[in-house]
């Protein structure tokens, strides 16, 4: 998979959420859902969400990082940098 496949993929998936997200009410947060037979309210849900999200932009960052080697540029702060 090239990278402008990885960015069309990245972008679908982003546009996925934001639409469901954008159809939820205020009255859909106290629903009831099941993830993997585990039952939560929608904002518990939304939280699982969030968490699951973040480790797959932890792995896209890590594979970004390893491809680039010494041309990586730090997203924040680089190690060794916080003084700064």
């Amino acid at each position: 998979m090239g990278p402008e496949e990885v960015i069309a993929k990245w972008e679908e998936g982003w546009r996925v959420l934001l639409s469901a997200l954008s159809a939820l009410t205020d009255e859909d947060l106290s629903r009831t859902v099941r993830i993997r037979g585990q039952e939560l309210n929608v904002a518990e849900a939304l939280h699982r969400s969030l968490a699951h999200a973040s480790y797959h932009v932890g792995q896209v960052v890590f594979l970004a990082r390893s491809l680039r080697g010494g041309s990586w540029e730090f997203l924040t702060i680089a190690p060794g940098g916080s003084e700064q």
